[in-house]
């Protein structure tokens, strides 16, 4: 066996013993429950790592191989459509001029593309972004940049496209825009991915009253903002899930 490192400290008397040892040798108080199982290693035998131990190696090594990159999904998703509103009201465009989804409507399907990125408020437009800002940055530390964006991309369409069909049978006419489904399809897939990545840790699952009122906030917004959709937000939400289902199923 190769030569012990002391670093591990006694609680009871401050020193430093080895970390294969249950009781300290010093003051006799016990350092831990039972002593770790060994594994041989490069000829060596060493401390079997467990399981947060080994997860946090890997949150190292995805850190180091990331480096410095920066979370460019989130910026897109927030500087993108403030742009847009900003040329709309520069250039005195209507909202459904401008890219939204009428409906009923003839043959414009790009508009199930646009809509998500297509806002009347800055208010709508602030509650979207302060979701983004919370949990894309985290979402792409799991899947990337692009998946990411791909993802909440589907996330806002899709979520469109739902409304559409709802109201569309309805029989009601509607101008449907924001993307409070990209917002919360954020939110649905970044907390299926959390949970997959700590496991049975519960000390560091994520904080489900803060996601709680994450979520009523994100689909509280059709009562105050008249062209946000219930039903975009609850598509988005649930193709978000599915997808941060399917990225836990990959990686496993």
């Amino acid at each position: 066996m190769s030569e012990t490192e002391l670093r591990v400290v006694c609680k009871s008397c401050g020193a430093e013993v080895s970390p294969y040892v249950t009781e300290c040798p010093y003051c006799g108080a016990r350092v831990r429950k039972r002593a770790p199982k060994l594994e041989r290693r490069d000829g060596t035998l060493e401390a079997k790592k467990t399981r947060r131990e080994k997860r946090q190696e890997r949150k190292a090594v995805r850190a180091s191989t990331l480096g410095d990159s920066r979370p460019w999904a989130t910026y897109v998703l927030i500087l993108g459509p403030a742009i847009v509103m900003l040329l709309r009201v520069a250039l005195d465009y209507s909202f459904g001029g401008f890219g939204a989804l009428l409906v009923p409507f003839e043959s414009e399907w790009w508009r199930f593309l646009t809509a998500p990125f297509i806002y009347d408020s800055v208010g709508y437009l602030f509650a979207v972004s302060l979701a983004v800002v919370l949990f894309v940055p985290k979402l792409e530390r799991h899947l990337g940049s692009i998946p990411t964006f791909i993802l909440l991309f589907a996330c806002g369409s899709l979520g469109v496209l739902a409304a559409y069909g709802v109201e569309e049978q309805r029989g009601l006419l509607e101008i449907v825009g924001g993307g409070n489904g990209l917002a919360l399809g954020a939110i649905a897939a970044w907390y299926v991915v959390e949970r997959h990545e700590t496991g049975n840790f519960e000390d560091e699952k994520p904080d489900v009253i803060g996601v709680l009122v994450c979520v009523a906030v994100i689909l509280l917004l059709p009562v105050v903002v008249e062209t946000a959709n219930v039903w975009s937000a609850v598509a988005g939400g649930a193709v978000g899930a599915l997808a941060g289902l399917a990225a836990t199923l990959v990686k496993r």
